[in-house]
């Protein structure tokens, strides 16, 4: 966890919120009734949109110098060929991590530390885009960015080794980039790749044990591992291009990982009443995939008749297509207190971030940007 990181435990599930806690819940809605937040508007919207326009050419020619199927299989992943090898308009994702990137090295360096930081910003989008190709092989989704993802058209392998290469090429770029952070910035990074690994692989094991074997904590722990830490490496990477004292690119880290926490939650309540036309995804698809995320997880541990009847569901395999028995899911999931704890955590995880983001930019002016991106993370639908 980040060095500033305030140790708190979690409020258990079915405990009644504090009245500070619901206003902040007010404030950070998911956008599974529809309803945007304050901040989820143009702001966000503008600078992931310069974001994008910054890193995609970087991005591209990164690409582009992969040998010939390795090449192939990236531009398909990014959206930028179709499958015949055509060229396609690309859905490359919504630029979030390389926007935090730039973002935090402008708030603390100007916009001569945002131009710098470019090529770093595009070697964590690389590192995001390796992390998708392994883990669709690993969890077999069939979709990405609403088309067949690599695997499903290439084979296992040639996606692993894609996401291999895209993982070497982050790495070369910060080696050949003169900016004297270059270095300090490969080493976070490669350091967040493990930390990655580790909750992957933390995931795939807790996904063999029984539902009564997994605690609230170390799926929290798994949680911050597999988003927060690369969220924390963005907003990290960004301090050091602009030269920051090691207390802010701490601080700037700890900012990332309480807001890829909520963003976590936010996600895995939308993987059970998210709503299919806006998510792409079957209605309780992670109920469906037996899926132990932070809502569940909470609600089996919370005691109760409603835990022990998830608990029994859990333990039964899923019957293809029965939507009785997945509404049955979500509502015990939701008895037991999983949704108002996962929705009333991603509310406080972001009174954290928002402390965290204080102590490194305490002008509100200049910590506009990451509190923007901060916000619209935690509303997103899909």
């Amino acid at each position: 966890m980040g060095e500033f990181m305030t140790e708190t435990q979690p409020r258990p599930a079915g405990a009644r919120p504090s009245t500070e806690t619901l206003e902040r819940r007010r404030s950070i809605t998911t956008e599974t009734d529809g309803r945007p937040g304050p901040l989820d508007g143009p702001e966000a919207a503008v600078i992931l949109e310069r974001a994008r326009a910054s890193v995609d050419p970087e991005l591209r020619a990164a690409v582009e110098s992969l040998p010939g199927a390795l090449r192939r299989i990236a531009l398909y992943h990014f959206g930028w060929e179709h499958l015949d090898g055509t060229p396609a308009a690309g859905n490359a994702g919504k630029a979030i991590r390389p926007a935090l990137v730039l973002t935090a090295a402008a708030a603390l360096g100007g916009p001569a530390a945002r131009a710098a930081a470019v090529p770093a910003a595009v070697a964590v989008e690389l590192v995001h885009n390796f992390t998708l190709l392994h883990d669709d092989v690993m969890d077999r989704d069939t979709t990405r960015r609403h088309r067949p993802t690599a695997w499903t058209v290439f084979g296992d392998a040639d996606a692993i080794l894609a996401g291999d290469a895209l993982q070497a090429l982050a790495l070369r770029l910060l080696a050949e980039d003169p900016h004297p952070a270059s270095g300090a910035a490969a080493a976070r990074l490669a350091a967040c790749v493990v930390e990655l690994c580790a909750g992957q692989q933390a995931d795939t094991a807790m996904e063999k044990r029984a539902p009564g074997e997994v605690g609230l904590d170390e799926v929290l722990a798994m949680a911050e591992a597999k988003t927060g830490a690369l969220l924390g490496c963005a907003c990290a990477v960004g301090a050091l291009y602009a030269g920051a004292a090691d207390e802010d690119v701490a601080a700037l880290d700890a900012f990332g990982r309480e807001a890829g926490l909520a963003f976590q939650l936010i996600d895995d309540v939308i993987g059970i009443w998210g709503d299919p036309s806006r998510t792409g995804k079957p209605a309780g698809a992670d109920l469906t995939a037996r899926k132990k995320s932070l809502p569940v997880v909470a609600a089996l541990t919370s005691g109760g008749p409603a835990a022990a009847e998830l608990a029994a569901l859990y333990e039964a395999p899923y019957g293809e297509g029965d939507e009785e028995e997945v509404a049955r899911t979500a509502l015990a999931v939701e008895r037991a207190g999983g949704r108002d704890w996962a929705q009333a955590q991603a509310a406080d995880r972001m009174a954290r971030a928002m402390q965290e983001l204080a102590r490194a930019v305490p002008d509100p002016e200049e910590a506009g940007g990451l509190l923007a991106l901060a916000e619209f993370v935690t509303r997103r639908s899909n």
